[in-house]
C-alpha cells in the first residue's frame, strides 16, 4: 500500500511537469535539449522552376496575286469593197416635127369724117368801185410821275455772349478679365473591326461529256442513239472566310472650354464743362423814304379816213363754132397660111456607171489583256513561348518545427536524394501568333 501511493505521487508529479512544458510551446515538442549539429541539413534535393521564353518561327502563307498576259482572239471584221457596174436607164427626149395651118387675121383701116360742133368762150372784164375805211394811228407822249419807295438801311452791332458747352474726355484704365475659349483635346478610342483572314482553297468540279448520237445495232438493225462521252474534271477556286476581330484606335477631337485671365484696357468718357464766349451781329434795320421821278410813255389813237379803189371781174360767155376730125376704124377678115412646131417624145437608152458596195468578213487577230491569279510564298514570323525546366537545390533540417530556416536555395545537377518524387510541371500554356493585319477586302478578291 505504500509503494502503490509513492507511485502515484511519482505519475502526478511527471504529468504536471509535461502539462507545464506543453503549455509553454503550445503542445509542441522541445529540442533545447538538442545538440548544434542536430541542426543541420539532413537531406537534399533538386526542385524544376519553369521559365517561359518567347521564340520566333517562320511561316510561309501561300498569297494569290494578280498576274497580266497578253493572249490573242480572233476577230471577225465586215470590209466593205465598191465595183463599179454598167446600168442602163430610159431617157425621154423631145424632138419636133413642122405643122401647117389656116388662121384668120384681121386687118383694120382707119378713114376721117368731119364734124361740127359750137363751145362757150369766156371772156373776162375788169371794172373799179371806190371804198372807204378808218383807221387808228398812235401818237405818243412822255410825262413824269413821282414815285415813292420805303428803303429799310441794316445797321450792325456786335455783342458777346457766354456759351457752354460739354466736352467729353476719355480715360483708360487696365481691367482684368476672363476671357473663354474652346481648345480641341485628343481622345483615342478602340473600336473591334471584323476582318476576314480567309483563303482561296481549290476544288475538283466534275463535268459530265456532251451526248453524241452513235450508231448501234439493233438486232441487225443499225440504230442511231445518244452516248455521253466520258467527263472531265475542273479546278474552282472557293473562297474560305476567316472572321478576326481587330482592334483599331480612333482619335477624336473634344472640345474642351478652357478660361484665361486677360488685362484688358477699358476706356470711358468723363463730362467736364467749357465755357467760352461767343461774338455775336445784331442787325437793326432802319427805315429811309426815297422819291424819284419816273418818265412814262403815253399812247392816244387819233382816227383817220381812208379811199381806195377795189378792182372787180366779170365773165361773159361768147359762142363760137369748130370743126373736128373723127377717125372710122373698119376691120376686114384676111386668111394666112402659117407654119408650127409640133413637140413629140422619143425614148432611148443610155448607159451609165452605178459604184456597187460588197461587203465581206475579214478575220484579224486582236491582242486582249487577261488577269490570271499567280500563288506566292509570303513568309512571316510567328511568336510563340516555350517553357523550360531549371533545376534548384532545396534542402531539409529537423530545425524546421522550431521555426529555424530549413532550405538553402543552391545550384546543383538534376539529382533526387531521399526518393523524392519529381514536382508536377504547371500545363504549358497555349501557344498565341503575333496578329497580323489581315489583307484588304481587294487582296482576298485577287
Amino acid at each position: 500500500m505504500k509503494y502503490l501511493i509513492a507511485g502515484l505521487v511519482a505519475c502526478a508529479t511527471f504529468a504536471t511537469a509535461s502539462l507545464a512544458e506543453a503549455s509553454s510551446y503550445c503542445g509542441a515538442s522541445c529540442y533545447n535539449s538538442c545538440p548544434p549539429a542536430a541542426c543541420q541539413p539532413t537531406a537534399c534535393y533538386t526542385s524544376c522552376k519553369i521559365e517561359r521564353q518567347t521564340c520566333y518561327k517562320t511561316v510561309y502563307d501561300t498569297v494569290c496575286e494578280p498576274q497580266q498576259y497578253t493572249s490573242y482572239k480572233t476577230v471577225y471584221e465586215t470590209v466593205c469593197e465598191t465595183k463599179p457596174v454598167t446600168c442602163y436607164k430610159n431617157v425621154t427626149e423631145t424632138c419636133y416635127r413642122d405643122e401647117s395651118y389656116t388662121v384668120c387675121r384681121p386687118v383694120y383701116e382707119t378713114s376721117c369724117r368731119e364734124e361740127r360742133y359750137t363751145v362757150q368762150k369766156p371772156v373776162w372784164e375788169t371794172s373799179y368801185r371806190e371804198c372807204n375805211y378808218q383807221t387808228c394811228k398812235p401818237v405818243w407822249s412822255t410825262i413824269e410821275r413821282e414815285c415813292r419807295q420805303t428803303v429799310c438801311k441794316p445797321v450792325w452791332t456786335t455783342s458777346y455772349r457766354e456759351c457752354r458747352r460739354t466736352v467729353y474726355r476719355q480715360v483708360t484704365r487696365t481691367v482684368n478679365q476672363e476671357r473663354c475659349y474652346t481648345v480641341m483635346r485628343p481622345v483615342t478610342t478602340y473600336r473591334t473591326v471584323r476582318r476576314d483572314c480567309g483563303q482561296w482553297v481549290k476544288q475538283k468540279v466534275y463535268h459530265p461529256g456532251p451526248l453524241l448520237p452513235r450508231i448501234v445495232n439493233d438486232c441487225g438493225r443499225p440504230r442511231v442513239c445518244m452516248v455521253r462521252c466520258p467527263g472531265f474534271y475542273t479546278c474552282k477556286r472557293t473562297w474560305c472566310p476567316k472572321i478576326v476581330c481587330q482592334k483599331i484606335p480612333c482619335t477624336r477631337y473634344v472640345p474642351q472650354v478652357v478660361k484665361k485671365i486677360c488685362p484688358v484696357q477699358v476706356c470711358h468718357t468723363v463730362p467736364e464743362c467749357i465755357v467760352t464766349k461767343v461774338p455775336v451781329r445784331t442787325c437793326k434795320m432802319v427805315t429811309n423814304v426815297i422819291v424819284r421821278k419816273i418818265p412814262v410813255r403815253v399812247c392816244n389813237y387819233v382816227t383817220e379816213t381812208h379811199t381806195r379803189k377795189i378792182p372787180i371781174r366779170t365773165c361773159r360767155m361768147v359762142c363760137e363754132q369748130r370743126v373736128r376730125k373723127i377717125p372710122v376704124q373698119t376691120c376686114k377678115i384676111v386668111r394666112e397660111t402659117k407654119t408650127r412646131k409640133v413637140p413629140y417624145c422619143v425614148t432611148r437608152k443610155v448607159a451609165y456607171t452605178v459604184n456597187q458596195v460588197y461587203k465581206r468578213c475579214v478575220a484579224k487577230q486582236v491582242p486582249v489583256t487577261c488577269t490570271r491569279m499567280v500563288q506566292k510564298c509570303v513568309p512571316r514570323q510567328v511568336a510563340y513561348q516555350v517553357c523550360k525546366m531549371v533545376p534548384v537545390t532545396v534542402c531539409d533540417s529537423p530545425c524546421s518545427s522550431c521555426g529555424t530556416p530549413s532550405s538553402s536555395p543552391a545550384a546543383a545537377p538534376e539529382t533526387y536524394n531521399r526518393g523524392t518524387e519529381k514536382p508536377e510541371l504547371a500545363p504549358e500554356p497555349e501557344k498565341t501568333p503575333v496578329p497580323e493585319l489581315a489583307p484588304a477586302k481587294g487582296d482576298k478578291a485577287a
